[in-house]
Parts: C-alpha cells; sequence; structure tokens
C-alpha cells in the first residue's frame, strides 16, 4: 500500500501478509528499511547516513532472499529457480546502486520508487505463489519467539 503518512514510503497491511510468520517479519523489516532510507532521503539528512541505510537494505534483502530460496528448495517448490532469478536480478541492481552511491551519485526518488514497485510487485505476485505450497509441506505459519534473522541483527 501507499502511505498517506509522509514517513513512509510503503504502509504495511494485512495485505501483504503470506501468512508464514518468519517471512512477514522480514518483509516488515524490508519495508521498515526502505521507510528509513525514505526518510533519510526526504528530510536530507545526508548522503551518509541515506547511503548506510542503502547498504543495510541491500544486505537485508540478500539474508531474506536466502532463507525464502532456502525454505523453496526445502519444499521442492516447482518455480525455485525461476523465483531465486528474480532474486538475483534485485540483487544485482542493488549492487549497481550500492557501488553508484558509494562513488558519490546521490540516492534518487526513481530509485526509492522503484524498489517500492519491486517490493510491493514481489510480495503480492510472486511470494503470494509460494506461500500455499510452503505451507502445504508443512513450514510452520507462527512461532513464538522472534524471527530468528531479527534476533541476530539485534532487530525491535
Amino acid at each position: 500500500m501507499l502511505s498517506n503518512n509522509n514517513r513512509e514510503l510503503i504502509t504495511w497491511t494485512d495485505e501483504f501478509s503470506v501468512g508464514i510468520q518468519e517471512i512477514d517479519e522480514q518483509h516488515k523489516t524490508l519495508v521498515d528499511l526502505l521507510n528509513n532510507l525514505y526518510v533519510a532521503i526526504r528530510e536530507h539528512h545526508g548522503n551518509k547516513e541515506a547511503t548506510n541505510t542503502l547498504c543495510e537494505l541491500a544486505t537485508y534483502t540478500r539474508i531474506h532472499f536466502t532463507v525464502e530460496e532456502s525454505l523453496m528448495s526445502i519444499t521442492g517448490y516447482p518455480e525455485y529457480e525461476k523465483h531465486k532469478y528474480q532474486h538475483k536480478l534485485l540483487a544485482d541492481q542493488l549492487n549497481e546502486f550500492q557501488e553508484k552511491v558509494v562513488n558519490g551519485t546521490p540516492i534518487s526518488v526513481e530509485l526509492l520508487h522503484f524498489l517500492k514497485n519491486w517490493l510491493t510487485h514481489h510480495i503480492l505476485e510472486d511470494d503470494m505463489a509460494y506461500a500455499p505450497h510452503m505451507i502445504k509441506k508443512g513450514i510452520r505459519t507462527h512461532h513464538t519467539k522472534r524471527s530468528l534473522i531479527d534476533r541476530l541483527l539485534h532487530r525491535q
């Protein structure tokens, strides 16, 4: 969902939930990081903060992709290779963006909108497609502890 809030580019709603808590929590973190990047740029926090946030977003995205791909592989998801390739394309693009930003190119609004559009489309279309398969194959939909990735990265 597009946000009406000036401090958010995307507002998390239940529409984005794939029904697997671990994945949903990781998606929420990606949304939070993208919103942090948006605020850093919108409020002119400086290129260093925006660059650091972009790097954190890129790192977390790669971690999230690894988790998703592992679950797809374990459960024998039939569209695994196609989904993995989509992840690779975005990871390659993020690497290019990071390199440009580290070398002094400012982060543009176009980049933010590209990331927002990619993330929302990917969750709502591609990730929603694997959820029923994973749940049917026994992936737990809920857990009692915080996400492993969030615990490792000390996220609240």
